[in-house]
């Protein structure tokens, strides 16, 4: 064959491959929204037409005889059986793997949870790496959203046993406190000023319940205003520990204090020294009268760490990851300890507070079981300008 024959036979190729692929452009295009079936189709019949083409201009420019052209055509056509055939099956594969994923994007809208069993993996046919790829990641987030239900539903649970366990709380002092109005409005009251100082302990009991309330509430939704500022964490201890001493001796609680005498932290002070009252209040609420509470203020792995251990008896394992929930409390009747008016709200939110303020910080809050008690720890950063940051900031 000559140079010139070869360069005529490849121009034409060009040309064919040219024009071919052109139109099979415009034809994808138009076909963008089609079945990826009858693309692949489309595509393979493109190159059987360009290659087809090509050997017909070949064929013409070595002029071979009639013979051997009608043995080539049907080798042409048997390669574009087989060519045509496979892309219907890939086409056909890659066509039901779209449809298991459009399903599985549909189960997922409606809030349907997506498994995968063992057997039905194996069932299914063989994905492409991309379709397989979108395949784990349908199922992640199926997983994800579904623990994010769990977590919105044991939310909702708790807000619903929240503003029940409220209610329950405000009426009992208001019913109280009505009946005592009216025996002093009609004259039936044989003390007056033991009624007035009842009354005045219950007004003082609710108005702790809604501070309580408000606090949580800047809490949960991240508005509450820390400024940091370095503090001394046993001064801190040592006035909250004056603050509830009254409350200790009316139940016979020795409050026991010890520990570093300069613990500095980087935090705000008004809101821890509202979270160590509320753990004080709770370990002499729950302590076994006569009893005692010690308090020890120290250091650990670069934070500050207050640990209140209490002689409450202990708490069951099963209860202890609840005791931060917001409204949880062990004894449904939600009964407190006689002479607590005015310093404990009742309503079961103060260790949820207690929570929420530590991790405002960037620290935690952990509680064990000792012996005859148990041990709370309040742990914040020592210092550092991370901890500064993340307290001068607010909450999250």
């Amino acid at each position: 064959m000559q140079g010139n024959d070869l360069a005529t036979i490849l121009a034409w190729v060009l040309l064919w491959a040219v024009v071919i692929g052109t139109a099979t452009l415009f034809l994808l295009r138009a076909l963008r929204r089609a079945s990826v079936l009858v693309q692949i189709c489309l595509v393979v019949v493109a190159t059987v037409a360009v290659l087809v083409a090509g050997m017909v201009s070949a064929f013409n420019a070595m002029f071979i005889s009639a013979r051997d052209l009608e043995v080539m055509w049907y080798i042409l056509a048997m390669a574009s059986v087989v060519a045509v055939s496979l892309s219907l099956m890939l086409g056909a594969g890659v066509s039901r793997n779209a449809a298991r994923l459009v399903d599985a994007a549909r189960r997922l809208g409606r809030g349907e949870t997506l498994e995968t069993a063992d057997n039905q993996q194996k069932a299914a046919p063989a994905m492409t790496s991309e379709l397989a790829g979108l395949a784990q990641e349908l199922e992640a987030s199926s997983r994800r959203l579904a623990e994010s239900r769990e977590r919105e539903a044991a939310i909702e649970t708790a807000r619903r046993e929240l503003v029940s366990w409220i209610s329950h709380d405000l009426r009992t002092p208001l019913a109280s406190m009505r009946a005592m109005t009216e025996a002093l409005e009609d004259g039936m009251a044989s003390d007056v000023s033991a009624y007035y100082r009842k009354i005045i302990g219950q007004t003082e009991q609710m108005t702790a319940m809604v501070n309580d309330l408000l606090e949580l509430s800047k809490i949960q939704a991240g508005s509450l205003q820390l400024r940091a500022e370095p503090l001394d964490l046993y001064d801190l201890v040592s006035d909250a520990l004056s603050d509830v001493a009254p409350l200790a001796a009316k139940r016979g609680i020795t409050l026991d204090g010890g520990g570093d005498r300069e613990c500095m932290a980087v935090a705000d002070g008004p809101s821890v020294a509202r979270a160590l009252r509320n753990v004080l209040l709770n370990a002499i609420i729950y302590s076994k009268p006569h009893t005692d509470v010690h308090v020890t203020v120290g250091r650990d792995d670069g934070h500050a760490v207050v640990a209140v251990q209490d002689r409450c008896g202990g708490i069951p394992a099963e209860d202890l990851p609840h005791l931060f929930e917001t409204g949880w409390q062990k004894d449904p009747a939600r009964g407190s300890a006689a002479g607590l008016q005015g310093s404990y709200s009742g309503a079961g939110i103060g260790l949820s507070m207690v929570a929420g303020i530590v991790k405002a910080h960037g620290g935690r809050v952990s509680v064990e079981n000792v012996d005859g008690g148990c041990r709370f720890a309040l742990s914040l950063p020592a210092g550092g300008g991370t901890a500064a940051n993340n307290v001068q900031g607010g909450t999250s």
